[in-house]
């Protein structure tokens, strides 16, 4: 198996960029995917998640993929509260978070907030993971239908995010680890971008795309063509095909 990659980010309509990605690698063939999306209106949003992805960063040569996530989003909440501290805001820098780690038989899944990891296999979305939202609680609940949550009014009300109070200290959610050799491809990326798109266009447009370049290309075209006349959010995204 190989696997490639692409990655994006646009600050949207904002001025600035809020979200950061990043994608870390070793020669034993193991690589970490991760991409934050700063919290706006909360204040130095592009700080908490600029940390975020260097502690990914720091942690990935240290640590065993199969052990890393937990770790990593332990002391990115840890670091974004003592520059929290430092710069005298507290619980004003706050970032969501979603990371994807293979190695050679796995992948390890983790996020917090409504940031997203989308797999899928046969040209189909095998699973997403949930978001940490208001609007996500509602459709659980039954009381709005999961295509009612892109536009919901409270969209933008996140229940859990590294840089907000932990109660339990285990705000972050974990997926079990799931068999790399099962699915096709990838898909990470901040609200501003899923907001845009429709699952059946991520999944018409892999069933025909040439490499992830070109899928993550042509994702982007639809993200800007629904965006086109809206004040847009910052909008990024991380493309992973397992070949």
């Amino acid at each position: 198996m190989a696997i490639t990659y692409a990655t994006y980010t646009n600050p949207g309509s904002r001025e600035i960029n809020e979200d950061a990605l990043d994608v870390y690698s070793k020669i034993e063939n193991s690589i970490c995917f991760i991409l934050c999306d700063g919290l706006g209106g909360h204040g130095m949003g592009d700080v908490a998640s600029g940390l975020t992805t260097k502690v990914f960063g720091n942690l990935f040569y240290k640590v065993p993929s199969n052990e890393l996530l937990k770790y990593a989003f332990t002391a990115s909440q840890d670091i974004v509260i003592a520059e929290q501290i430092r710069q005298k805001k507290p619980f004003q820098l706050k970032t969501t978070a979603v990371s994807l780690c293979l190695d050679d038989k796995n992948a390890y899944i983790g996020h917090i907030g409504d940031s997203r990891l989308y797999a899928f296999s046969h040209n189909a979305v095998a699973f997403r993971t949930k978001d940490h939202s208001v609007p996500q609680m509602l459709a659980d609940c039954g009381d709005i239908k999961e295509s009612e949550m892109r536009y919901h009014p409270d969209r933008s009300n996140l229940l859990r995010a590294i840089g907000s109070e932990w109660d339990d200290g285990t705000m972050f959610e974990l997926m079990r680890p799931v068999k790399l050799k099962n699915y096709q491809a990838f898909l990470l990326c901040s609200d501003g971008f899923w907001e845009l798109i429709e699952e059946a266009d991520m999944c018409s447009l892999l069933a025909y795309a040439g490499g992830v370049e070109e899928w993550l290309a042509e994702m982007i075209s639809v993200v800007k063509r629904n965006g086109r006349g809206r004040n847009m959010d910052n909008f990024s995204a991380i493309t992973v095909w397992n070949t």
